[in-house]
C-alpha cells in the first residue's frame, strides 16, 4: 500500500510504500494523486520512499509501475526515489532515461535532502 507523506510542499506528492504493493494501490492512490498534482500545478514532482516496511510489488503493480506517467510523461519534472536497496538504485538508473524530467536516488537517511531536491 502507499501511505501519503504529509509534510511536503504543495508542488510535490509523496508516498511511502508499505507491505506488498498491488495494482489497486497504483490505480486508487498513486495515479490519482499525481493526476491531481499535474492538474493543480502543471507538473509532476514525485517522492517515493521504499523503506524497511516495503515488501515488494505484485506482478500487477509492476505493470502499473511500468505504465506510470505514460499519459503525461512530458509533465514529469522531478522524481526522487528513496531506498537503501542497492538494486532499486540500479534499476532506477537503467530506466530513468524514460522519464523526461530529472530522476534522483537517495538513501533513507537522506530523506530530508530528497524532499528539498524534489520540490526545488
Amino acid at each position: 500500500m502507499f501511505t501519503p507523506i504529509e509534510d511536503l510542499p504543495d508542488n510535490v506528492v509523496g508516498f511511502t510504500a508499505q507491505g506488498k504493493v498491488h495494482s489497486d494501490d497504483y490505480k486508487d492512490t498513486l495515479i490519482p494523486a499525481i493526476a491531481d498534482l499535474i492538474e493543480r500545478t502543471g507538473a509532476a514532482r514525485v517522492l517515493l520512499v521504499l523503506g524497511e516496511e516495503w515488501e515488494g510489488y505484485s506482478l500487477g503493480a509492476a505493470l502499473e509501475d511500468a505504465k506510470l506517467g505514460a499519459e503525461d510523461i512530458r509533465k514529469w519534472e522531478r522524481f526522487a526515489l528513496v531506498s537503501d536497496a542497492n538494486w532499486i538504485e540500479h534499476v532506477s538508473k537503467l530506466f530513468g532515461w524514460m522519464i523526461p524530467g530529472k530522476v534522483a536516488n537517495y538513501r533513507l537517511a537522506d530523506l530530508d535532502d530528497a524532499k528539498v531536491w524534489v520540490a526545488a
